[in-house]
């Protein structure tokens, strides 16, 4: 209130100079503003081209990043566990509990991904062990195929033999390329 301390005091009986005088001192601080808001924004009589003001402010974001940058490798080597003997106990403090909040939330993430592997696990278990039953179904059902050629007579075996192969029905066996110890125990599922 420095500027309209004396005019203030002589407003309280107004006349044509006082409030001429208010105005003009007004006007003067009002110019100034505008004068100041002009030189900062480039469009005072010493203006700056346009490559200077990107000049400027890429100089300006530039020291910004660095300090960014600076603040960030700080707060690195604080979470490495270096350069603690700058810190104070309550800095101490708050960097121990951003710790354990960190290391809270990545035994959580760790478990989770634990337990959803788990399960795909388990998943996959219960398909194999059916594809396993499927399978042993399979063996026997081939066994007691090729027991049942066996004991057809000869011009029986060699119709069914000629007969057209389908894939769905059963495993073609070629008994007379058979060899001994080729067909697995059904009783575990191996391979040959």
């Amino acid at each position: 209130m420095g500027i309209f301390e004396n005019t203030v005091k002589s407003f309280r009986t107004p006349n044509i100079t006082t409030i001429s005088l208010l105005f003009g001192q007004l006007c003067y601080c009002v110019r100034k503003t505008i004068d100041r808001y002009k030189k900062t924004c480039g469009e005072g009589s010493s203006a700056l081209t346009v490559s200077e003001a990107n000049l400027l402010f890429y100089q300006q974001e530039s020291s910004k990043m660095k300090q960014q940058i600076e603040i960030l490798q700080n707060s690195n080597r604080h979470l490495m566990g270096e350069a603690l003997s700058c810190l104070s106990i309550k800095e101490l403090k708050q960097l121990e509990s951003r710790l354990e909040k960190g290391i809270s939330r990545i035994r959580s993430k760790k478990n989770e991904m634990l337990l959803a592997e788990i399960e795909f696990m388990q998943k996959r278990e219960i398909e194999l062990h059916n594809d396993n039953i499927y399978l042993r179904e399979q063996i026997t059902a081939n066994e007691r195929a090729q027991q049942h050629m066996n004991s057809l007579p000869g011009n029986v075996y060699e119709a069914i033999t000629s007969a057209p192969y389908n894939s769905r029905d059963f495993l073609q066996v070629n008994l007379r390329e058979s060899k001994p110890n080729q067909y697995c125990d059904s009783t575990a599922l191996q391979l040959c």
